[in-house]
């Protein structure tokens, strides 16, 4: 199982598996993602013995690649284990691969690659009337300075991001903002 999104949790999913289920896996990586990539799928998948029924809540918990979610059907289909699914328009219990199963993986993967492309029209949108998209950045002023200060007396980046209370990335990042600046204005003929 695997949440819809960074944002969302994994309860509604854990509420319909785990009163039907004797091990529930849960991972928060993409399921656009090849299934080498995907060690909490990996794992389940090799728990998987004999009279085994692997439940998902949705069959694009198994990838939203069409082709990726085909593979992994494919591969417990051949090894004589069907898969259970809960909801969608594949809802039931599967033991060979069919058109509905080819269907509601197709559909998932047609519905990701729709929220992609809206995602981008609405990024493109708003950066022709001048917003910029992205993260708000983590640290202020303040907090650029002490790292900066901190780092001038020589103390490592793990000590700072520390002591910043900031991450180590965003250390390395706010000195490499800092020397890309520096250098810019080196190179200013004015």
């Amino acid at each position: 199982m695997r949440p819809h999104r960074d944002k969302q949790n994994t309860q509604r999913q854990h509420d319909a598996l785990d009163p039907i289920c004797w091990k529930v896996f849960e991972e928060k990586i993409s399921g656009k993602l090849a299934t080498d990539d995907r060690p909490a799928l990996l794992n389940a998948l090799s728990h998987i013995r004999d009279g085994d029924l692997p439940t998902v809540q949705e069959v694009d918990r198994l990838g939203r690649n069409l082709l990726e979610g085909l593979i992994v059907l494919n591969d417990l289909f051949q090894r004589g284990v069907g898969v259970k699914v809960l909801e969608g328009i594949a809802a039931g219990e599967h033991t060979e691969r069919s058109l509905i199963l080819d269907l509601a993986l197709a559909l998932a993967e047609d519905r990701r690659r729709d929220i992609v492309r809206k995602t981008k029209n609405g990024l493109d949108a708003a950066r022709a009337r001048g917003r910029v998209g992205g993260r708000r950045p983590v640290i202020d002023d303040d907090k650029r300075a002490a790292i900066l200060a901190r780092r001038q007396r020589g103390e490592s980046i793990r000590t700072i991001a520390a002591g910043v209370k900031v991450s180590i990335g965003v250390v390395h990042k706010t000195l490499a903002d800092t020397q890309r600046a520096a250098a810019a204005s080196e190179n200013d003929p004015r």
